[in-house]
């Protein structure tokens, strides 16, 4: 299976736009969206093209094919309105590899019994090897923060690629 897997949209249509584009393009099987999916929330600025009422319809169209984490922006009122689950957290395999999904502003990686952690929140890419697992964070694909860089991230078979939006790779992990 291929995933894309991104975090933090915060409402802007033209990340939306771009997510859903890459995903058809590369015949992706699934999305993961890992939190803060339509509000901005109060310390970040408005988003460019910041319009939650189109990213619904757009993202409802999707909604089979979306596994979505709740991120700590994310509202009762958000999950009314969207065709998919805003799950707190979710432990499943992916490509066979146990996984544990998450926004990760309550992260304990005293707790990681997954070979994998996949988590948003911070806004900054990660793909680091730890003793026991690996972390995992696509960055922002709208609201980046560090580096200033917009990404997401494609799973495919046991390799994790990290990409900015113009499809520069910069980075590449394996899981073994």
């Amino acid at each position: 299976m291929k995933y894309l897997i991104f975090s933090d949209l915060h409402g802007s249509l033209d990340s939306a736009q771009f997510v859903i584009e890459k995903f058809n393009k590369l015949a992706c099987d699934f999305m993961i969206c890992l939190g803060d999916v339509l509000y901005h929330g109060p310390r970040n600025e408005l988003p460019n093209s910041y319009c939650p009422k189109k990213v619904i319809e757009l993202l409802n169209s999707y909604g089979n094919k979306i596994i979505c984490i709740q991120g700590n922006c994310d509202a009762e009122v958000d999950q009314m309105v969207l065709d998919f689950s805003l799950e707190p957290y979710k432990d499943l395999k992916l490509n066979g590899m146990p996984c544990h999904l998450e926004h990760g502003h309550h992260l304990d990686e005293t707790k990681v019994t997954s070979k994998v952690v996949l988590y948003g929140h911070t806004h900054i890419a990660l793909l680091e090897q730890k003793d026991k697992y690996c972390l995992i964070n696509p960055g922002s694909i709208t609201i980046p923060k560090g580096n200033g860089i917009r990404s997401y991230i494609i799973l495919e078979e046991n390799t994790f690629s990290l990409y900015d939006m113009e499809d520069h790779l910069l980075q590449q992990f394996n899981i073994n």
